[in-house]
């Protein structure tokens, strides 16, 4: 069968021209050495504790919340496996992607803030400073609270996880933990300046790849148990995998890059002798918008009851958590349904159709058959609310596929979770962006990109 057309064969050509343009080289083995430091510290653990019984806690809090469903699991994932093992980077870069989502949304409804943001690249340095104080005061907050967690683990009678409990172990595990974490950062923001792609998103997807091998291994430990009719997974179920593995990240790559492309017209100026505007353009609006926030909105506040319970061990408000952790019907209801909540919210936090359609207004610009100003912002209201609904419902169906695969095929959490949820989205999402600026680097310098036709477009 022939290739599809526009697709590059010689997929080894690009990659070996990578590394003949000098400036792209020395981007691309930045990027990779800082990403190893990060890994490498991703082993280095936390001093006080005791190795054996953290990892044992960690199993028990597994079992009892539903295989890694609690809001330390979705900690453990960004991290890269480093909460499990307590290391230096335990909390991973969660506390700075909280700080980024809440200045965000506070930039959208306190007036100072979203002037700040007009500002251009003096107003986007303020807030980022704004960003880092309040990863820096997260990281504290989540660091003492692990600490006290570690101290005092609820309902699992016998176990010592800290060797020296104490105000002397509180305050060492929030220095490390939170300069871990501003170290972290300081990577990112590294990678993003001096490498290639977003460094951030780098260091998440290099955490969330690490947890492949783990998922083969158990997974191999499943094909392999003793006599054939013994084994968990079956060879014809392995084969339903890899044919779901295609599918769905297909499926992802679709909604990333899809938009719908409404057509806009400028009208033709004189001024003097120069006739300016006549030409025709688009605006494309995403039909996934919101990406992964959406998903850690509603991880955050489902999970919120079940994390609560590892600290109160109370009877009636334990019996309420377990009825909301992953597997359970009622969790998957809720959860489904809060993810198509936050998708809406996110998208009308971030696209206002008045200021587009009166940036279009005042630049002579019109959509063909709709009237300039209030139809035209109500016009692109309508498309946006309606092709949000496709969108809010593929990511929600993506987040809660691996519980589906879970009961349907048998298999463990750390194996599903690269069928769906919010793993696949953003190693497929960081991958297109990181592919488009390595593109637009070989497209500079005449050599041939990725794909034989037009361009990769990433998230943004």
């Amino acid at each position: 069968m022939p290739p599809a057309p526009g697709f590059n064969t010689n997929v080894f050509g690009p990659l070996v021209n990578c590394f003949k343009i000098p400036d792209l080289k020395k981007r691309l083995i930045i990027t990779g050495a800082l990403l190893a430091i990060y890994r490498v510290g991703c082993y280095i653990p936390t001093p006080g504790i005791d190795g054996g019984a953290l990892a044992t806690f960690f199993k028990r809090v597994a079992d009892a919340q539903g295989g890694a469903g609690a809001l330390f699991g979705i900690i453990n994932m960004f991290s890269g496996g480093a909460m499990e093992r307590l290391t230096i980077f335990a909390l991973g870069i969660m506390p700075y992607i909280s700080s980024s989502i809440i200045m965000q949304l506070l930039t959208a409804v306190i007036p100072a803030l979203e002037k700040m943001a007009k500002e251009g690249k003096a107003g986007y340095e303020k807030i980022n400073q704004f960003t880092r104080y309040g990863t820096v005061v997260l990281s504290i907050v989540q660091s003492f609270f692990i600490a006290l967690w570690l101290e005092n683990p609820a309902r699992f009678e016998g176990l010592k996880i800290v060797m020296q409990p104490g105000w002397g172990f509180r305050i060492l595990t929030v220095l490390t933990l939170t300069t871990g974490t501003i170290f972290i950062m300081w990577l990112g923001e590294q990678i993003q300046e001096r490498g290639i792609g977003n460094g951030i998103s780098l260091i998440i997807t290099a955490g969330i790849i690490s947890r492949i091998p783990a998922a083969l291994h158990q997974l191999m430990v499943l094909i392999s148990l003793g006599s054939p009719s013994k084994r968990t997974i079956q060879p014809f179920v392995l084969l339903i995998m890899a044919v779901l593995l295609v599918g769905v990240t297909f499926a992802v790559i679709m909604i990333t890059q899809g938009q719908r492309k409404i057509p806009v017209q400028y009208a033709r100026r004189i001024v003097g002798r120069k006739i300016y505007g006549g030409q025709s353009t688009y605006i494309p609006l995403k039909v996934d918008t919101s990406g992964v926030i959406a998903i850690i909105f509603a991880q955050s506040i489902i999970l919120f009851p079940a994390t609560l319970a590892s600290f109160i061990p109370n009877p009636g408000f334990q019996r309420l958590a377990q009825s909301l952790i992953r597997g359970h019907l009622l969790y998957t209801g809720i959860y489904a349904l809060l993810i198509i909540f936050f998708c809406y919210f996110y998208t009308a936090i971030v696209f206002n159709p008045i200021d587009l359609s009166e940036n279009m207004k005042k630049y002579g610009g019109f959509i063909p058959g709709i009237r300039p100003g209030q139809p035209t912002a109500e016009f692109l209201d309508y498309v946006m609310t309606r092709i949000t609904l496709a969108g809010a419902t593929f990511i929600a169906f993506i987040a809660i596929f691996p519980d589906f695969l879970m009961a349907w095929l048998k298999v463990p959490y750390l194996v599903a979770s690269f069928f769906g949820g919010t793993g696949i989205l953003i190693t497929v999402g960081v991958m297109l962006d990181t592919l488009k600026q390595i593109e637009s680097h070989l497209l500079t310098h005449h050599y041939e990109g990725f794909i034989k036709s037009g361009h990769i477009r990433g998230r943004r």
